[in-house]
């Protein structure tokens, strides 16, 4: 009996379905060592936009910021003030914050879902609100107040109006910033991931690599930045494959996410680094608490970015990193090299909606590992995260504690000459981040007395900051949290207060508000405080340009004195009295 053999079209649907069950089953052998993060089940559609304006974002959820994550979306206001903000969901004010810079105005909602809302450089919040949070601050005799509101006093319907958008706080340019927050635990959770209506069909754009020499610390290097190109959809080192002499690698890559219909360049939600097809180590963008915010310097290379070069973001991390936004089966990142052997490398980075870029190449390494770290002197050791570092010699003294560092470096330590007679004492250079504060102290050519009117002065490039120091064991103590130029000054110079428009003796009935600047030698006040006839009368001092009063039922017709007292860091003062009519 002849056999019957298949014919030529059956043998090609066999293959072509046995060749798509070994590729499915590949492509599902990647996507399971791919999942280095849990799924995440956030309730979709629960909350509505949350301002009367064309929908739009200015900035996402994990945009890179110095020292900190953007931690919310900056939503888009047309490009004017006192817009309608609405509750996104139903519940109650929980808090209000007014301070001068940061938020600004802003309040907090509380929702039966357990989560909080967040919306913040308002204007005026709703009449009857308003009305409340003014009397709180007569009863705290401050503008500045961040306070807790009884629960269910005022109750809110989901899209009723609370408050007029703004450009309080540390804004640059009108606009709503809006956070959703686990209620428990205050942690942040990405907006993106709940449903809101921002349409996003764009992967992101990945500009650069960089590649690190993982014998050595981050801090102890400038990486090899590569430039990229986009080849049949999947970008690729410019230079072509990479060949290092070194056996110990690491990655970091410049990346921004955009969305339909904008140009912006915003922060990315995830990046997955993969050696020949196997996930390694990756970071997203979920949910970040502000005690953890600060932990983006480990998760940028804050070396380069502080020398004026691109924000590069890590696929490793970094030994002192102590956040949740890593994972990996080898979370360090480090790839190991050997001689003659190529290793195929991808980073595959997602936005929230789940667009991705794949950046792919090959790395091999020449074999010339000669170790080039140099011996650390006692005059210039190694500092390492996970320890407690010390220093001291005659003049300085200073610890570090445990969590204080992300990566290992050599300090450096210099005496200069200060023109007051005072040493200026540079403590490392600025371009190592340090995530706690830390106390020092200083010897100064003062009697060792503790006349309370000392600060502590720390330069860096442009920035200058003051901190009153207190004699504690024969130095004078602050506590700061970045390395830089440290010196001692006596301040006895009290602040200047400047009126803008009020003259002793005037009729203000043709005024709406009363305006000062105030300016000191520290730059920092203390406190500025206003007296109308023997009474706190409140002056908002938002951004701390002016302080100002606008006028109101604490002030009616008839002749009225006014005190004004502006105190500095070390309390040196000046006051200033006003008489005039309304």
């Amino acid at each position: 009996m002849r056999m019957a053999y298949p014919t030529c079209t059956t043998v090609h649907s066999f293959l072509r379905k046995f060749l798509c069950f070994i590729a499915l089953s590949a492509l599902g052998s990647t996507v399971a060592r791919a999942q280095l993060f849990e799924k995440t089940n956030y309730p979709q559609n629960y909350f509505v936009w949350p301002i009367d304006a064309n929908i739009g974002l200015a900035a996402n959820f994990g945009e890179l910021r110095p020292n900190h994550y953007h931690m919310g979306l900056d939503c888009r206001s047309d490009q004017t003030v006192n817009r309608p903000v609405f509750a996104a969901a139903a519940g109650y004010i929980a808090k209000v914050k007014i301070e001068p810079f940061g938020f600004g105005r802003a309040l907090y909602v509380n929702h039966p879902n357990g989560m909080t809302t967040l919306y913040a450089h308002l204007n005026n919040f709703y009449p009857a609100l308003e009305k409340y949070v003014k009397q709180q601050q007569y009863n705290l005799k401050s503008w500045n107040i961040f306070i807790d509101i009884p629960a269910r006093l005022f109750e809110v319907a989901k899209g009723e109006e609370i408050a007029k958008s703004g450009n309080t706080g540390g804004s640059q340019g009108p606009h709503l910033h809006f956070e959703v927050r686990d209620s428990k635990t205050d942690k942040v959770i990405n907006p993106l991931l709940l449903g809101f209506p921002i349409q996003d069909n764009i992967a992101p754009d990945i500009l650069r690599l960089a590649v690190y020499d993982r014998r050595l610390s981050t801090y102890e290097q400038s990486p090899k930045i590569y430039a990229l190109k986009k080849v049949n959809g999947v970008y690729t080192p410019i230079a072509g494959n990479i060949t290092v002499n070194t056996n110990k690698v690491s990655f970091a890559i410049t990346a921004w996410d955009r969305y339909t219909g904008s140009s912006n360049q915003n922060g990315i939600y995830e990046a997955t680094l993969f050696d020949n097809d196997a996930a390694v180590c990756g970071f997203r963008l979920n949910n970040i608490g502000y005690d953890e915010t600060r932990y983006l310097n480990a998760n940028v290379d804050y070396k380069t970015r502080s020398s004026g070069g691109p924000w590069l973001q890590h696929l490793s991390k970094l030994p002192g990193y102590n956040a949740n936004v890593y994972a990996g089966n080898n979370i360090d990142g480090i790839i190991n090299l050997e001689t003659g052997a190529a290793r195929s490398i991808k980073i595959v980075v997602s936005d929230a909606n789940e667009n991705s870029s794949s950046l792919a190449f090959t790395i091999q390494t020449n074999g010339d590992v000669t170790n080039s770290i140099a011996t650390p002197t006692s005059e210039n050791k190694m500092f390492y995260p996970g320890f407690v570092n010390v220093f001291e010699n005659e003049n300085v003294q200073f610890y570090l504690p445990e969590n204080a560092l992300y990566d290992a470096f050599r300090f450096q330590f210099k005496e200069i000459p200060g023109a007051t007679g005072n040493s200026i004492y540079q403590l490392h250079t600025a371009t190592v981040p340090v995530h706690t504060y830390f106390n020092i102290g200083i010897k100064g050519n003062f009697a060792l007395v503790d006349t309370g009117k000392i600060v502590m002065r720390r330069t860096w490039g442009a920035k200058t900051d003051f901190k009153k120091a207190v004699l504690r064991n024969g130095y004078y103590t602050a506590a700061f949290r970045e390395f830089g130029n440290y010196q001692l000054l006596a301040d006895n110079l009290p602040p200047v207060i400047v009126s803008r428009n009020l003259v002793s003796g005037m009729n203000t009935s043709k005024l709406n508000a009363i305006i000062f600047t105030v300016t000191d030698n520290s730059e920092d006040l203390e406190r500025f405080v206003a007296y109308l006839n023997g009474k706190w009368l409140r002056f908002s001092n938002d951004k701390a340009r002016n302080f100002v009063y606008e006028f109101d039922e604490n002030c009616p017709t008839g002749t009225h004195e006014l005190q004004v007292t502006a105190y500095d860091l070390v309390g040196n003062s000046s006051t200033k009295i006003y008489q005039f009519t309304r």
